[in-house]
């Protein structure tokens, strides 16, 4: 069974029609199972019903003609239960309902199984029989398996809606994701896709076809060369049987099928890689399916070869890619890199396939004023290159091909968000003081030099973040002392004379360099932060003795900010290597001050140690993002639990109140500088808890300016009370909200979406 399963699911992932892979579907269960009939019923959107999508056994003229309600017949009973129902005679079971135009009166025994996708029931998979029996466990288990494997396939076949490739890039299609960074952008999408990875490579026309022709042909060359070069230096190893798998793969290569198929695509005007993607892909299916093991394995030393020529197409034009002026940048895991890589000013949205809004790009992306969408999944990659589409940063949701009035509605969008950010212009000189007299420090999180100039434009009145890893993530190689040097000084200067505060290098989990690649089955449980700097002391020391001398001569003071700490053991580590870089540099006739020194609160063993951090740094600083992350055990990169991902989640508040009030009370700095602190209605709670310094991305700096000085610290300090009786985090996000609006504040609640 496993085996038949197996090639049920790639047979039907091999077709790009989705009625098509729906008749193999039922053809190959029906055969499989030894059934009389096999049926699949898919839910459609608008008329909110299961449509008779495809049928063995039953009459085939009433597919897409007949539909049930989710409240009619034995259909609509799976779907409503969203699990199996199994009986042995459909007529004594009181939700069953004939339908005499598809003549399944005849059939009594029933086996449906719900087609379910992310928690949404797609449709229902449905087998019958003349005799009234019920299916056996097998029978059952067996559906149920099928189901959820191709739930998947369906899902995003329905998504992409690839019934042929010209009506899929000429309609308009919404997709869903979660918000990255708000704002709304309508540009052309550049799809970037990972090196040698054929699956993910777009289709993208071209005009000068013989230079594509050419690159191929070279391609083909650089490969036949590189096989003939393996195959020598393995000849002494191998018995001639082994060796003659070689020959195989450069008979492949000459003029042969792949060739040759791929010069015509490129001909008929498409790139070589995706010419060459569709190619492999139609060979590696025939395989695929064949009942054969060897045949089958042939399969993959075919998508090789393919690797192999992607691979020398890609050496002569990666990354050669033209980025118009409205640029959307699509990718299904997009770095920091990729956003890095868009000349400045044509960049106008991102769209992550993976990822969250508390992922770093995000992250970064909200600080760059860019509307991003993540976590959006199914895109047809190969198909909307080049295209025109709409990215809504609040909603987290991408239009392709948009008609003339989704762009109307979006222009509108757009506009009002300028109007708003206009009306936060008249605020930005002013002090974050409440009406009742209550300061608030606001600060920004930066890690980009372009950054500074927006940051103090909106009134940062310092610098509660700044990213030292966004500049090892830009480079080749560790960067010297003195490039770090260099940099750091720069950030100080333009930010003088106000306070800066530098986190130590924090990679792992999510953030990884290039040259010092961290691979961990669970990287936000291993080697990260803190854990790794001071495993590398010379690392860690090069960047505080860099820290350290950039802040000489310079009026704005210099803090030095510890992530990913967990024991007081690894404070005391840092301390001594910090201690050793100030005595070395005073000793070299430098004049500067011991920095502060302090540590970020984000995981749960440090909230509960907060007593005994304070008595060894200067400051405490929560980063909410990998806090909440931490104590609700959900990965903020995962778009599947990203709904799990609640910023005002009970224990989150309680964890923040209490690290608040053990500063407070040790008379020790308290700040925070995760995305909490630039959600207006989350820094009404901050505030009230004694949170002294909110540092954000510069943005959402003059909202939360709005908010703290439109709402008196009185009406904060009951609200928190009430909130934190509170055990729901929808209710309190509700409530928060609710007491903006009665301010008047319902455009920023309105903006934050």
């Amino acid at each position: 069974m496993l085996e038949e399963l197996r090639r049920v699911v790639q047979e039907v992932s091999a077709v790009s029609d989705l009625s098509r892979a729906l008749e193999i579907i039922v053809d190959r269960t029906q055969t499989i199972m030894a059934s009389e009939v096999c049926s699949v019923y898919l839910f459609d959107e608008k008329s909110k019903r299961y449509v008779f999508r495809a049928t063995r056994g039953l009459n085939k003229q009433a597919v897409g003609k007949i539909s049930l309600g989710a409240n009619e017949g034995l259909v609509g009973y799976v779907a409503e239960r969203a699990e199996p129902v199994n009986v042995e005679n459909v007529g004594d079971h009181p939700r069953n309902q004939y339908i005499a135009e598809i003549g399944e009166d005849a059939f009594h025994s029933f086996l449906g199984v719900p087609i379910i996708h992310q928690g949404q029931v797609l449709g229902v998979l449905v087998v019958q029989q003349k005799s009234k029996r019920k299916f056996d466990e097998s029978e059952e288990a067996f559906l149920i398996t099928l189901s959820a494997q191709l739930a998947g396939v369906i899902a995003h076949a329905k998504a992409t809606g690839t019934l042929s490739l010209q009506r899929a890039r000429r309609s308009s299609r919404l997709f869903k994701g979660s918000p990255g960074a708000p704002g709304v952008a309508i540009g052309t999408a550049v799809v970037i896709y990972p090196s040698v990875d054929l699956d993910q490579v777009p289709y993208r026309k071209i005009r000068n076809v013989a230079r594509e022709v050419d690159r191929f042909e070279k391609a083909v060359v650089n490969t036949k060369q590189d096989i003939r070069t393996l195959a020598e230096s393995l000849a002494g190893g191998l018995e001639q049987q082994e060796l003659n798998l070689f020959d195989a793969f450069l008979h492949m290569l000459d003029d042969s099928a792949i060739p040759r198929e791929v010069l015509r695509k490129i001909r008929k005007g498409q790139w070589a890689q995706g010419a060459l993607r569709q190619v492999i892909q139609d060979h590696v299916s025939r395989f695929e399916v064949m009942e054969d093991s060897y045949l089958r394995e042939r399969g993959n030393d075919i998508k090789d070869i393919g690797v192999r020529i992607l691979g020398h197409l890609e050496k002569t034009d990666r990354r050669k890619l033209h980025f118009p002026r409205d640029a959307i940048l699509v990718g299904n895991d997009l770095s920091v890199g990729d956003l890095a890589a868009v000349p400045i000013g044509r960049l106008k949205a991102l769209v992550s396939g993976r990822g969250s809004v508390n992922s770093h790009l995000a992250i970064l992306a909200e600080a760059l004023g860019i509307p991003t969408a993540m976590g959006v999944q199914d895109l047809p990659m190969e198909l909307i290159d080049g295209g025109t589409m709409i990215v809504d940063g609040f909603q987290g949701n991408l239009i392709t091909a948009p008609t003339k009035s989704q762009k109307a509605y979006y222009e509108k969008v757009q506009k009002e968000e300028l109007d708003l950010q206009r009306d936060l212009e008249g605020i930005k000189n002013l002090t974050c003081r409440t009406p009742d007299g209550k300061r608030t420090l606001l600060w920004v999180n930066t890690g980009l030099l372009s950054d500074v100039a927006k940051s103090l434009d909106r009134g940062a009145e310092g610098v509660g973040l700044y990213r030292t890893e966004v500049y090892f993530m830009m480079n080749e190689a560790f960067p010297t002392e003195e490039e770090q040097r260099k940099i750091y000084r720069e950030h100080m200067q333009a930010f003088s004379p106000y306070p800066v505060t530098m986190r130590t290098l924090d990679i792992g989990g999510d953030k990884s360099l290039p040259y010092f690649p961290i691979k961990e089955e669970n990287p936000f449980l291993g080697w990260r932060g803190i854990r790794v700097s001071l495993d590398h002391p010379e690392i860690f020391l090069a960047q505080i003795r860099a820290m350290i001398r950039a802040s000489e001569g310079i009026e704005s003071y210099l803090r030095i900010m510890l992530p990913m700490v967990s024991s007081v053991s690894e404070i005391d580590a840092a301390k001594v290597l910090i201690k050793q870089c100030y005595t070395e540099i005073k000793e070299e006739g430098a004049d500067i001050e011991m920095p502060d020194i302090g540590v970020m609160i984000e995981v749960p063993a440090a909230v509960y140690q907060a007593a005994d951090i304070l008595e060894r740094v200067d400051f405490l600083s929560v980063g909410s993002n990998d806090l909440v992350q931490y104590m609700l055990a959900v990965d903020r990169n995962n778009s599947r639990v990203a709904g799990l991902y609640q910023e005002f989640h009970p224990a989150v508040l309680k964890a923040l109140y209490y690290v608040a009030q053990t500063a407070n009370q040790a008379k020790k700095g308290v700040g925070i500088c995760g995305e909490m602190a630039g959600n207006p209605a989350a820094a009404l709670l901050l505030m009230a808890m004694g949170y002294q310094v909110l540092s954000m991305n510069s943005p959402n700096l003059l909202m939360v300016k709005k908010a703290l000085t439109t709402v008196s610290f009185e009406q904060s300090k009951a609200l928190l009370k009430e909130v934190l009786e509170m055990n729901s985090a929808d209710q309190i996000k509700q409530r928060v909200e609710n007491v903006l609006r009665e301010n008047g504040l319902s455009q920023i609640v309105r903006s934050r979406r």
